[in-house]
Protein backbone atom coordinates (compact mmCIF):
# COMPACT_ATOMS: atom_id res chain seq x y z
CA UNK A 1 0.00 0.00 0.00
CA UNK A 2 1.38 3.19 -0.84
CA UNK A 3 2.54 6.06 2.03
CA UNK A 4 0.35 8.97 2.56
CA UNK A 5 1.52 12.05 4.01
CA UNK A 6 0.24 13.27 6.51
CA UNK A 7 1.02 16.47 9.01
CA UNK A 8 1.91 16.41 12.17
CA UNK A 9 -1.22 18.15 13.54
CA UNK A 10 -3.50 15.59 11.24
CA UNK A 11 -1.95 12.65 12.33
CA UNK A 12 -2.32 14.10 15.98
CA UNK A 13 -5.81 14.29 15.79
CA UNK A 14 -6.68 10.77 13.86
CA UNK A 15 -4.34 9.26 17.61
CA UNK A 16 -6.87 11.80 19.95
CA UNK A 17 -10.07 9.88 17.48
CA UNK A 18 -8.59 6.75 18.28
CA UNK A 19 -8.20 7.01 21.42
CA UNK A 20 -11.56 8.41 22.41
CA UNK A 21 -13.35 5.55 20.38
CA UNK A 22 -10.98 2.91 22.13
CA UNK A 23 -10.94 4.65 25.70
CA UNK A 24 -15.05 5.79 25.58
CA UNK A 25 -17.11 4.98 22.83
CA UNK A 26 -15.95 1.36 22.54
CA UNK A 27 -16.56 0.98 26.29
CA UNK A 28 -19.96 2.44 26.20
CA UNK A 29 -21.41 0.49 23.40
CA UNK A 30 -20.94 -2.79 24.93
CA UNK A 31 -22.17 -1.42 28.18
CA UNK A 32 -25.55 -0.27 26.18
CA UNK A 33 -25.50 -3.67 24.34
CA UNK A 34 -25.31 -5.50 27.58
CA UNK A 35 -28.00 -3.58 28.40
CA UNK A 36 -30.24 -3.73 25.62
CA UNK A 37 -29.38 -7.72 26.12
CA UNK A 38 -30.78 -7.75 29.35
CA UNK A 39 -34.29 -6.42 28.10
CA UNK A 40 -35.00 -10.24 26.82
CA UNK A 41 -35.99 -10.37 22.73
CA UNK A 42 -33.38 -9.42 20.58
CA UNK A 43 -34.89 -10.45 17.75
CA UNK A 44 -37.76 -6.97 18.38
CA UNK A 45 -35.47 -5.24 20.56
CA UNK A 46 -34.63 -2.13 18.94
CA UNK A 47 -32.04 -0.79 21.38
CA UNK A 48 -30.15 -3.96 20.65
CA UNK A 49 -29.93 -3.76 16.81
CA UNK A 50 -29.24 0.46 17.39
CA UNK A 51 -26.24 -0.38 19.60
CA UNK A 52 -24.97 -3.44 17.50
CA UNK A 53 -24.83 -1.40 14.71
CA UNK A 54 -23.18 1.95 16.40
CA UNK A 55 -20.72 -0.59 17.24
CA UNK A 56 -19.66 -2.20 14.03
CA UNK A 57 -19.32 1.69 13.14
CA UNK A 58 -17.25 2.10 15.96
CA UNK A 59 -14.74 -0.93 15.04
CA UNK A 60 -14.58 -0.14 11.94
CA UNK A 61 -13.66 3.37 12.18
CA UNK A 62 -11.23 2.35 14.34
CA UNK A 63 -9.32 0.02 11.53
CA UNK A 64 -9.71 2.57 9.24
CA UNK A 65 -7.89 4.74 11.41
CA UNK A 66 -5.08 2.56 12.31
CA UNK A 67 -5.05 1.61 8.75
CA UNK A 68 -4.37 5.26 7.73
CA UNK A 69 -1.84 6.06 10.66
CA UNK A 70 0.29 2.69 9.83
CA UNK A 71 0.48 3.89 6.15
CA UNK A 72 1.06 7.66 7.27
CA UNK A 73 3.99 9.56 6.53
CA UNK A 74 4.20 11.85 8.53
CA UNK A 75 5.65 15.50 7.72
CA UNK A 76 6.71 18.11 10.25
CA UNK A 77 5.29 21.04 8.57
CA UNK A 78 7.88 23.50 10.79
CA UNK A 79 10.67 21.69 9.58
CA UNK A 80 10.11 23.21 6.30
CA UNK A 81 10.35 26.83 7.33
CA UNK A 82 12.51 28.84 4.77
CA UNK A 83 11.20 27.24 1.93
CA UNK A 84 9.36 29.82 -0.36
CA UNK A 85 8.06 27.32 -2.54
CA UNK A 86 5.07 25.67 -2.20
CA UNK A 87 4.96 22.22 -1.00
CA UNK A 88 2.79 19.77 1.03
CA UNK A 89 2.14 21.35 4.32
CA UNK A 90 2.36 24.80 3.31
CA UNK A 91 -0.40 27.39 3.97
CA UNK A 92 -1.04 29.78 0.92
CA UNK A 93 -2.31 33.15 1.04
CA UNK A 94 -4.00 33.82 -2.15
CA UNK A 95 -5.83 37.12 -3.75
CA UNK A 96 -8.92 36.01 -6.21
CA UNK A 97 -7.59 37.88 -9.31
CA UNK A 98 -11.59 38.18 -10.11
CA UNK A 99 -12.85 39.59 -7.30
CA UNK A 100 -10.15 40.41 -4.68
CA UNK A 101 -11.47 38.22 -1.96
CA UNK A 102 -8.36 36.95 0.37
CA UNK A 103 -8.04 33.13 0.75
CA UNK A 104 -6.00 30.85 2.95
CA UNK A 105 -5.75 26.95 1.91
CA UNK A 106 -3.22 24.50 3.53
CA UNK A 107 -2.19 21.87 1.70
CA UNK A 108 -2.63 18.82 3.59
CA UNK A 109 -2.91 14.86 3.49
CA UNK A 110 -6.33 13.50 1.78
CA UNK A 111 -6.96 11.64 5.26
CA UNK A 112 -7.08 15.55 6.71
CA UNK A 113 -8.61 17.81 4.02
CA UNK A 114 -11.49 19.81 5.42
CA UNK A 115 -12.50 22.71 3.33
CA UNK A 116 -14.51 24.72 5.75
CA UNK A 117 -10.94 24.63 7.91
CA UNK A 118 -9.09 25.57 5.03
CA UNK A 119 -7.48 22.25 4.66
CA UNK A 120 -7.23 21.35 0.99
CA UNK A 121 -6.09 18.02 -0.22
CA UNK A 122 -2.64 17.30 -1.79
CA UNK A 123 -4.73 15.62 -4.50
CA UNK A 124 -6.99 18.65 -5.01
CA UNK A 125 -7.00 21.15 -8.37
CA UNK A 126 -6.06 24.18 -6.45
CA UNK A 127 -3.12 22.38 -4.49
CA UNK A 128 -1.70 20.84 -8.02
CA UNK A 129 -1.67 24.27 -9.14
CA UNK A 130 -0.31 25.30 -6.11
CA UNK A 131 2.79 23.22 -5.84
CA UNK A 132 5.71 24.55 -6.84
CA UNK A 133 5.44 27.68 -6.93
CA UNK A 134 6.26 30.82 -4.81
CA UNK A 135 4.51 33.98 -3.97
CA UNK A 136 3.46 36.59 -6.50
CA UNK A 137 3.14 33.69 -8.94
CA UNK A 138 -0.35 34.14 -10.11
CA UNK A 139 -2.34 30.62 -10.94
CA UNK A 140 -4.96 29.27 -13.04
CA UNK A 141 -7.11 26.70 -10.97
CA UNK A 142 -9.45 24.68 -13.43
CA UNK A 143 -12.68 23.53 -11.22
CA UNK A 144 -15.93 22.42 -11.34
CA UNK A 145 -16.89 25.97 -11.21
CA UNK A 146 -14.73 27.04 -13.78
CA UNK A 147 -11.25 28.58 -13.92
CA UNK A 148 -10.35 30.89 -11.53
CA UNK A 149 -6.78 32.82 -11.34
CA UNK A 150 -4.96 33.34 -8.18
CA UNK A 151 -2.44 35.45 -6.94
CA UNK A 152 -0.02 34.26 -4.07
CA UNK A 153 0.23 36.55 -1.58
CA UNK A 154 2.87 34.49 1.14
CA UNK A 155 3.55 31.07 1.84
CA UNK A 156 4.09 30.01 5.22
CA UNK A 157 5.34 26.80 7.15
CA UNK A 158 3.40 27.00 10.76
Amino acid sequence: MKRSPVTLKGAERLRNELKKLKSEDRPNVIKAIAEARSHGDLSENAEYHAAREQQSFIEGRIAEIESRLSNAEIIDVARLAGSSKVVFGATVDLEDQDDGSKLVYQIVGEDEADIRRGLVSITSPIARALVGKSSGDVIDVVAPGGTRTYEIMAVRYQ
